[in-house]
């Protein structure tokens, strides 16, 4: 049964990630992996009867950035501040047709083409790898974005002083620091597999690039909200359903000292906790997290091998605090009942609350089709269960 507030929503979710028991679980909600689909956002505010018109937070996965009565609805904890495109950067969407189907197609700043057909508009996949045919010198000449870019951060200090002077959430930052996951995005993730075993220069032309991009965004956003964050959210994904997506050896080689780098610009320039986000069973990486520094997890999930919430609690769950794992969202949130949302939830619940370490979440984002009454059931007893003694 629901207790009584006794903290701040910022006291809440600092206290859980300095593993000691809260008044209640922090909750979480509205971010860009830990956020909802538009489409499911707008079933639960139809079935809710609110009229609200949404803003799409990310168009890449469809991701909304969901209302404040929504957010106090479900007792979220978590507000985010993000930065955005330079000035010099004319991004935007575009409508082309191709192949007698109309697509949405979006120009990122390294270069990168996602697109969306218009009779879908679920997500977009990447139409044009800009580096797929290039050399290492190809890469030396590209004309990567620049990080530091200050026109970047305007307005964003204004914005976090509101959230920290004016409302008791927590504040963290958007996505950040994605340093291997943009390298395949420009070279296609098959030819990176490539590079992998046959030309691994090419793998370290790019991460050296795209970790130096991050290395001067983070100083640069440190710079104007470093005082004011509590959280830091970075990530690539580094495992699938089964586990690792390469190998632990090439990891450890060649993308986590340039992930290192990344962390390490991000501790000189602030006191807020880093969150990392990886799918998958990430089983295999977790030391290797909490060695570079990490402080929390996403999305957990639980439904891949490996990651049982007993298992993960028992063995990590004094160095690294769970972000998710909330409930299976492949197969109970969207497609069973909410007695049985209620059932899982509560029992991960009760099983990753102890000590704490532990902020409420969907495992990712709630996706498309999942039932309205399966979300209030997924946030109503994550605040009913989750209080302490």
């Amino acid at each position: 049964m629901s207790g009584k507030e006794t903290m701040t929503s910022r006291q809440r979710v600092l206290t859980a990630l300095n593993h000691e028991e809260a008044d209640r679980v922090p909750i979480d909600l509205g971010g860009f992996q830990t956020g909802i689909h538009r489409k499911a956002y707008q079933d639960l505010i139809d079935y809710l009867g609110y009229d609200e018109t949404s803003e799409i937070l990310d168009p890449v996965q469809q991701i909304v950035a969901p209302s404040e009565t929504i957010l106090e609805l479900f007792h979220v904890d978590v507000r985010y501040v993000t930065a955005h495109g330079p000035d010099s950067f004319q991004g935007g969407i575009e409508l082309n047709e191709r192949n007698g189907r109309l697509w949405h197609d979006l120009k990122d700043e390294f270069g990168v083409i996602w697109s969306m057909p218009d009779d879908q508009m679920l997500y977009m996949d990447i139409s044009h790898h800009p580096l797929a045919g290039a050399t290492v010198d190809d890469v030396a000449d590209y004309p990567f974005p620049d990080g530091s870019d200050p026109s970047r951060f305007s307005g964003v200090r204004d914005r976090a002083l509101e959230i920290k002077k004016h409302t008791p959430y927590a504040l963290s930052s958007g996505i950040c620091g994605v340093t291997y996951e943009i390298c395949w995005y420009m070279r296609g993730l098959e030819r990176w597999f490539i590079d992998m075993k046959k030309n691994p220069a090419m793998c370290e032309a790019i991460i050296d690039r795209t970790s130096q991009y991050w290395v001067d965004w983070m100083a640069g956003f440190l710079g104007e909200v470093g005082d004011l964050l509590d959280v830091i959210m970075i990530g690539d994904d580094l495992a699938g359903q089964q586990g690792p997506l390469f190998s632990p050896a090439f990891y450890r080689k060649v993308v986590r000292p340039r992930q290192q780098r990344v962390i390490d610009t991000i501790k000189a320039h602030t006191q807020a906790k880093i969150w990392y986000h990886t799918c998958g069973n990430c089983v295999e990486y977790i030391p290797d997290l909490i060695e570079m520094g990490i402080d929390a997890l996403n999305p957990v999930q639980i439904s891949a091998p490996g990651m049982d919430p007993e298992m993960l609690k028992g063995t990590f769950g004094r160095e690294i605090t769970f972000w998710g794992g909330a409930i299976d969202a492949q197969h109970i949130l969207p497609f069973e009942t909410p007695e049985q949302v209620r059932q899982e939830v509560r029992q991960n619940i009760e099983v990753l609350k102890p000590g704490g370490g532990f902020v409420f979440n969907n495992v990712h984002n709630i996706q498309a089709g999942v039932p309205p009454e399966n979300i209030l059931a997924l946030f109503e007893t994550a605040y009913e269960f989750g209080f302490y003694d």
